[in-house]
């Protein structure tokens, strides 16, 4: 298959079975009901069920470091409209972590609602709930706080000296060692790297770093609580995790989940920030305390303070080779700022060597080690790419450096060393994502059809090294290539339930959180596919810790793959119990073993689902292969539940798969440097990308050009700026640089699609990948441009113009 239009080409290789909804782009099924405005975010349901509930505002420390020696909220309690003032005087204080992720949490419990010591600016110290937003802000001002201030540490390396200020000195359950504020330690060895680079004929060494950015979703973090008529407290969420986040607050609550419901509406982005509880125990808490329903709506200013950010890394990267470029040794090492908590501290560092190290998988001496340390700064957490978008700025641009080194071009040696079909790494059972990993064997990969179709869309033969001027700008060409997953093995689990109608239709209820992406559409497109109907016929409800089945979420790239894969499941089961009546009904012989059979996710073209050779679903009908006669499927839902043998045609089915293979991509960027201000733009940029089977290519591509704008911009523009004492100077959209659509530079998306066979119909991930590209692709290009190399992120004109000058950057 072969499709193009401008911007984008979409391509496949290999072998595949015939689909006639999986592989199209339909339309969302929410598509119609966002486009036209309906009240479908949090916000807009609060407002329209219950207009007279509480606003809630949270007042956060004005210093990085410190104690409450006292606080007065009197005259705040006594402002007209003010219902509650929570302080740590009158909340639990449970330990806890805030991040949203399985159990057992691998994050450090350094969490509480509320408490004495303040560790940043914008560390909660109080919440009031009042009648109206104005009235909840005019009693943070009478809260009368006094702080005794103590020294900060505002710098990562300086975090681990001798006598630094120790930011958790209540030493929290999970940290490493938090006397040293040490959230979390790794290290991880294969061979002996120190030998094996000692021994390399050719070696390099470099420096990387990152900086502090935003996930900067268009709606903030929203959340709001109320009682239902049975007395269960029911959150409504902009969440990515509404199970986990029932989990959590039931813990910090100490409210048993019998009594808690958590109900995730549409989403204005999440980006892994709404991966994290920061808002839903406070909204809970005060409506038990109220009895009234109770909203919280962080505003731009407040989520970029005291909401999520990325973990800044310093990166130590080392490759040892031989004359010809084959590697012998890589060495990593990472020192990660998780800020004043250790929230996701362990895992994201965890990615940065798991997801990046095994793409280079002809290293036989390979060490990842690093450390993530508390710092009175910002609370880094999940965020798209979590840590391999790091692992690969710093990974992607040594080796380039080392191309040049050889006099070798760039793609020469990454295909030299890169990962093919058949080959695992050692890595991946070494290092899983805070664990042991799980042995993985990459079965489907276009990893070199993706280079060669890259290299050709950006013209790399013709325009790399030519450095190419135009006064006082000149041009340059790069590229980076990288790896993911699809979920964590063994680990991500998610559940689906489909039911019959006796009108031939059906109603699926599953745990994905569709956080914008359109996994709501993608997975009845799978459902929809395997019981031989329309995308019509298929109505589905999702993500109500109530109603719907269990799902870890929507984080790890997991949900097509892991999620699709319960659907898949769910979706056979109950075809198979359609077919079981319809061989009643048709009077033919079905052996019952093969009806209660555990239905298959992979597709293997030499053993295909053996019920197939029986009956196949078509157009609402089952027809029977042997004889050629049919029976409707409404037909038989009547039968099945009013007549003959009365029972449910319906399932619940979870997956969990040993397997995480990863989606492939090779990004190139062509830039042009202006010597004189520093200035880069992207002239154009092109990503190939292999998913797997592309469920839905529009939206397939809607995510790649997501991930590649907050790539761009993360690259070029996007930074915290703070102040001498730890706050942050530029938290507005006016100050804080993120790419308006506007901003981005000719684009061309080229698909090549493989089939997976541990995938639901061949899927793999798309969601997190290519937001890896753009800093490595982009450093590359400078790199040919000028042959200057950056060293820290962003690539701003400061730090360009510097370097043009001799600086170390």
């Amino acid at each position: 298959m072969s499709i193009e239009r401008k911007g984008f080409r979409h391509l496949t290789e290999g072998s595949y079975p015939a689909t006639h909804v999986v592989g199209k782009s339909v339309d969302k099924v929410d598509g119609y009901a966002l486009a036209s405005g309906a009240p479908m975010y949090t916000d807009d349901i609060a407002a329209r069920d219950f207009p007279n509930r509480l606003h809630g505002k949270i007042l956060t420390s004005p210093i990085a470091n410190g104690v409450i020696t006292s606080i007065d909220t009197t005259a705040a309690e006594a402002l007209p409209g003010v219902r509650l003032v929570l302080t740590w005087k009158n909340t639990p204080r449970t330990f806890y972590t805030t991040a949203g992720q399985g159990w057992p949490e691998p994050s450090p419990y350094d969490n509480q609602m509320f408490t004495e010591r303040v560790r940043f600016v914008g560390d909660r110290v109080a919440a009031v709930f009042a009648d109206s937003i104005d009235i909840a802000e005019r009693a943070l001002k009478l809260i009368k706080v006094n702080f005794k201030e103590e020294p900060a540490v505002l710098d990562a390396d300086d975090a681990m000296k001798r006598g630094a200020p120790i930011v958790h000195p209540e030493d929290p359950k999970g940290a490493y060692d938090s006397a040293h504020n040490v959230a979390a330690h790794l290290d991880i060895n294969v061979g002996n790297v120190d030998k094996a680079l000692a021994e390399s004929e050719v070696t390099i060494s470099e420096t990387f770093q990152t900086h502090y950015a935003q996930h900067t979703p268009m709606e903030t973090h929203t959340a709001f609580a109320y009682t239902d008529d049975m007395g269960k407290i029911v959150i409504v969420s902009s969440t990515q995790v509404p199970w986990h986040v029932r989990r959590i607050v039931s813990r910090v609550l100490d409210l048993p989940m019998s009594k808690l419901r958590v109900i995730k509406p549409r989403i204005g982005g999440g980006f892994g920030t709404k991966q994290e509880i920061l808002i839903d125990d406070l909204v809970a808490y005060g409506t038990i305390k109220t009895g009234l329903p109770c909203e919280i709506e962080l505003t731009r200013k407040e989520e970029f303070v005291s909401a999520r950010t990325r973990h800044p890394m310093k990166i130590d990267m080392s490759i040892g080779c031989d004359t010809q470029g084959h590697f012998r040794a890589l060495k990593m090492y990472v020192l990660s700022n998780t800020g004043a908590y250790g929230s996701h501290s362990l895992t994201v560092m965890s990615n940065t060597g798991s997801k990046t190290l095994p793409l280079y998988n002809k290293a036989t001496d390979v060490r990842f080690f690093g450390d993530a340390v508390y710092t009175n700064l910002p609370v880094p957490g999940a965020y798209r790419g979590y840590g391999a978008t790091q692992g690969y700025a710093a990974l992607e641009c040594t080796i380039d450096d080392l191309a040049a080194k050889l006099g070798m071009d760039p793609i020469e040696l990454r295909k030299k060393n890169m990962i093919r079909v058949g080959e695992g790494s050692p890595i991946f059972e070494a290092l899983g994502e805070g664990r042991q990993g799980v042995a993985q064997t990459i079965k489907s990969s276009s990893l070199p059809t993706l280079i060669d179709l890259g290299a050709e869309a950006i013209g790399w033969t013709e325009k790399r090294g030519k450095r190419v001027r135009n006064g006082h700008k000149v041009r340059g060409v790069g590229m980076s290539m990288h790896m993911q997953g699809s979920g964590i093995p063994l680990i991500d689990m998610a559940s689906a339930s489909i039911k019959l109608n006796e009108d031939g239709s059906y109603f699926m209820t599953m745990g994905a959180t569709d956080i914008g992406t359109g996994s709501d559409t993608i997975l009845s497109q799978m459902a929809a596919e395997v019981l031989g109907v329309t995308m019509e016929k298929i109505s589905v409800l999702s993500s109500d810790t109530d109603l719907t089945p269990f799902d870890v979420g929507a984080y790890a790239s997991s949900t097509t793959f892991v999620s699709g894969g319960a659907v898949v499941k769910a979706a056979k089961t109950v075809r198979n119990q359609i077919f079981s009546v319809a061989a009643e009904m048709l009077g033919e012989e079905l052996d019952q073993q093969l009806v209660i059979a555990e239905p298959k996710v992979e597709w293997d073209n030499d053993q295909p689902d053996p019920i197939l050779s029986f009956y196949r679903m078509e157009d609402g009908n089952v027809v029977s292969v042997r004889s050629g006669k049919k029976v409707s499927v409404s037909d038989i839902a009547y039968r099945a539940y009013y007549e003959v043998n009365q029972h449910q045609i319906a399932t619940t089915q979870s997956f969990v798969s040993p397997y995480s293979p990863p989606p492939f991509a090779a990004h190139f960027a062509e830039i042009e440097v202006d010597e004189l201000t520093g200035k880069v733009e992207v002239l154009k940029y092109v990503a190939a990308v292999d998913c797997g089977v592309s469920i839905n290519p529009d939206l397939v591509r809607g995510q790649i050009m997501g991930a590649i704008a907050n790539g761009i911009g993360f690259a070029l523009t996007e930074e915290y700026h703070f102040g001498s004492h730890g706050n942050m100077t530029n938290s507005s959209l006016f100050d804080y640089k993120i790419l308006s659509r506007r901003d981005m530079p000719p684009t061309e998306v080229i698909l090549v699609d493989t089939y997976e066979p541990t995938g639901p119909w061949g899927a793999k991930s798309v969601a997190e990948i290519c937001i890896n590209g753009p800093i490595p692709a982009i450093g590359n290009a400078i790199f040919d441009a000028t042959g200057i190399r950056l060293h820290r992120t962003p690539y701003t004109p400061d730090k360009v113009l510097a370097a043009l000058r001799g600086k170390s950057i």
